[in-house]
Formats: structure tokens, sequence, C-alpha cells
């Protein structure tokens, strides 16, 4: 199994995931792994001495993996630098006791955080660099995020139109009760929405109103940094980071694989643009369908899940396998022809997409691995 995935990295994106309300994962059985344990402590102790200097607290995150202390919003710091640290040091293990190089893949990619993650990972930022920003502007955030709510908006018809979604979240910033914004797109009818007091609420009336009625929003119960929101603005985090980023030594080679952006859903970064991404990765919604079919355009078989329990990457794409293996009713794709496809179709949403964007009948047929059970699964061929 090592060796034919060694053999397929030509045609493999690594996901890279980003912060959730439970970050431990597997980290716990890699740390206390014969082989992989050194290079989890070291990534793991590299970042605790990055945290502690930008923090100003002591941050011991071998102690906290060790005895599986879960992190919290409380400890929203201390959660990005185990993300980034366990993410650098899955793939250390990868290349190191398997031979299976990042480099060599196809595509990277990463959701949120997962994104400064990949940055790191494929040599464009140290790990400091990576960190820096985030763990500066964590308690801003922490602070941001007492009063916001996370709605998700989706269609069980057509598909959703951004823009007027988008204008929706203007009208109601307008009476100055309070910011609402996308914060993802998941899909052409899934939308992630993060705002501030009662606005999630206000919007769900309006949703009432305007919307048809296969338009639902539905109130997650956790609470959210208001990260690729304009909610950032309060606190001007992202000009506070560009400022910061004037001085930093890195981002000034090309990724290798080459990253997908999700606040372009392209591989669009270059020596010269890193900076003015990750300016706006902060506070643009992240694109995560586009990000998704670049990455089918692109000829990918088999995506492979950077970091503790990776979540959004996976089900997203697991959502868009059954959906198109059950609009295809079972039937060969190799054989369907696009008016069969047209005609078949349950869901009007992907059903307007399908005749011009076949790439999407690639995901049927998309392997996913999910890295540490990978890991935790195989002999490493190095010791």
């Amino acid at each position: 199994m090592p060796t034919r995935l060694a053999s397929e990295l030509s045609d493999t994106a690594f996901a890279f995931r980003g912060y959730n309300v439970t970050n431990l994962g597997r980290s716990h059985e890699l740390l206390m792994h014969e082989t992989y344990g050194p290079m989890v402590r070291c990534r793991l102790e590299q970042a605790s001495t990055i945290a502690s200097d930008i923090l100003g607290k002591r941050v011991r995150l071998v102690e906290r993996v060790r005895r599986e202390r879960e992190t919290t919003l409380r400890t929203y710091g201390e959660a990005i630098a185990l993300i980034v640290a366990m993410e650098l040091a899955q793939i250390d293990i990868l290349e190191n006791a398997f031979g299976i190089r990042l480099a060599a893949g196809k595509l990277a990619l990463g959701y949120s955080l997962g994104e400064i993650g990949a940055l790191a990972a494929t040599g464009v930022l140290d790990m400091r660099e990576a960190l820096e920003i985030p763990l500066t502007m964590a308690a801003d955030c922490v602070e941001l995020t007492h009063d916001v709510t996370m709605g998700v908006l989706f269609s069980r018809g057509a598909e959703l139109e951004e823009e007027e979604v988008q204008r929706l979240c203007l009208r109601i910033n307008q009476t100055g009760q309070g910011v609402i914004g996308i914060s993802s797109v998941l899909s052409p009818n899934t939308l992630l929405l993060l705002g501030q007091g009662d606005t999630i609420p206000r919007f769900r009336e309006v949703v009432k109103e305007k919307f048809p009625r296969e338009v639902h929003l539905r109130i997650n119960p956790n609470q959210w940094p208001p990260m690729h929101t304009p909610i950032v603005w309060q606190r001007a985090i992202p000009n506070r980071s560009a400022v910061m980023m004037h001085t930093m030594e890195g981002g000034m080679v090309k990724p290798q694989p080459p990253i997908i952006s999700m606040v372009t859903g392209e591989a669009s970064y270059h020596e010269g643009n890193v900076r003015a991404l990750m300016h706006q990765w902060i506070d643009h919604p992240q694109r995560v369908w586009d990000a998704i079919y670049e990455m089918l355009t692109q000829g990918v078989k088999t995506v492979v899940h950077v970091g503790p329990q990776p979540n959004l990457i996976p089900a997203t794409l697991k959502r868009l396998h059954d959906n198109v293996q059950q609009q295809t009713s079972g039937r060969s794709l190799g054989s369907l022809g696009l008016r069969a496809v047209s005609g078949i179709v349950k869901r009007p949403w992907l059903a307007n997409l399908l005749p011009s964007r076949t790439a999407l009948l690639r995901a049927a047929t998309l392997k996913q691995i999910v890295l540490e059970d990978w890991l935790l699964s195989h002999k490493p061929r190095r010791t």
C-alpha cells in the first residue's frame, strides 16, 4: 500500500484541515508511536516555543497531546499551533518513514488555517512565519467571537445566488446592529454565514420572505472565530497582518506542489503574490467549491487529508461523491452521455452544472485517505 500511494502521487492532492471544535484527532497515538513519536515531539516542541513567545505564556503542546487535553475557544492560540504542528509532523512522517514526498504530489490545498499549514509544508513559509500572524491576532479573534453565530444556508432545489445573499447581508449590516457575512462557499447550494448579535436570526426571517421554500438556514450551536468575514475589520486584523508581512523573510518562492488558494479557487500562488493572498485570506470567503472543482479539473484521483481528525473537506467530497452516484442511478459513468445525466438528475442545482462541468463526474471515483489513519495502519519502511 505505501508503494501504491507513492506511485499515485502524480494524481494526488494533499488537503490540509483548519480549526474545528475538536483538534486532537489521533495525535496521541502518533506521539506514543515508537517510530513516529520523535518526529511528532519535535514539531510540537517547535510550535510550543513559537507560541509561548508570541502569546506571552507558557505553551506545552507535548503535554497537552500526551494527556489528551482537547483545546477550547479559550485556548484558540494553542489550537492554531497544535493543528499546524501536527500537519507538519504528519508530512515529516510520510517523507521520513515512507519516502513519500509532498513535493511529488500534484496539488495541495487547505481549508482556512489549513492553507497556512500548506504554505509551511511546501516550504513557502517556515513554521514561525506561518504561525506568527494567526497567533498574534488570536486574542482579538476570540474577543470578536463572543456574540458570533454560524448559520448554514442551504437549498434543496436550485443553487443559491451568492450575489443576492451577499446583498442581503449588506442590507442587514447597514442597520448598524451587527455585521454578517459569507464565510465559506461549500457548494452552489450551501453557504456558511457568520454574524454578530441577532444578525443570523434576522437573516433567517429574510430567507422566509425572499427565498423559495426549499431554501433553509440552520443555526450551528458552536462558537466560531469570525475569520473570512468583514467582522475582522473591527479590529483591523487584515491591515495589521499586512503590515507584519512587510518584514517577513519567506513567501518568495513558488509552492511545490502548487497550492489551490481558497481565496481564488485556483492554483494562484507564485513568487510575488504570497503576501497579497494571505492578506485576502483573512477576510475573504473560503471558496471551497471552486477549489474542489479546480482539483477535479486537474485530474486528481486521490486526496490525502492532512491533520488531526480532518472533517470539512472530506465531508464535502463525500456528499459530492454520493450525489453524483445517486444522480447517475448507479449507471456506468463511462457510458453516460450529458443528455442522459441531465435527464435523470434529481438535484436541480447539480443538474444545471453537469452539462458544462463534466469534471464533477470524477467525484464518483475519487479516493480519499485520512493520513493519520493511514500512518497508524501501515508499518514504516524506514526507522
